[in-house]
């Protein structure tokens, strides 16, 4: 799920299938999913639930204080999870890293490809927190440090 302008680009990277949020409620689609990841931190579960498969989950990376303070309530009562909040609220230490493992793999493979918006040397990571705060970055803007 992107906004029209980034719909090429998340194509470009291997999705299947791209939601326009612009012009398009993915929660009022009808369709489910086993997985919803917010990155944004506008997923919440109340909103999500309909599309959640009866086990879904919902990863909020980015996630409200709703959404944690939620999560341990919804795992009780329900198959569905929400995961929101650091790794280290939701894995232990082990899991944590196999995941930083397999990530690296990954990278290492090339099968995970870290799109880069813009890079700002630390002196203008002010400039960096402006530009992002706009809402139009396509990617990650990463801050260099000098050696």
């Amino acid at each position: 799920m992107c906004s029209s302008g980034g719909l090429e680009l998340v194509r470009s990277i291997g999705a299947d299938h791209v939601i326009d949020y612009t012009s398009e409620d993915f929660a009022r689609r009808g369709e489910v999913w086993d997985v919803i990841v917010d990155t944004v931190g506008n997923a919440t579960y109340s909103r999500s639930r309909r599309a959640l498969s009866r086990r879904g989950r919902l990863l909020a990376v980015v996630g409200s204080i709703g959404n944690v303070l939620l999560a341990p309530w919804i795992r009780l009562v329900s198959a569905r999870q929400i995961i929101a909040g650091s790794p280290s609220m939701n894995w232990s230490a082990a899991q944590s890293e196999r995941a930083l493992g397999e990530l690296a793999n990954l990278a290492a493979s090339g099968e995970l490809r870290p799109i880069i918006d813009r890079r700002y040397p630390f002196e203008r990571i002010v400039e960096a927190h402006r530009y992002v705060d706009t809402g139009h970055k396509h990617g990650s803007v990463a801050i260099t440090l000098a050696a």
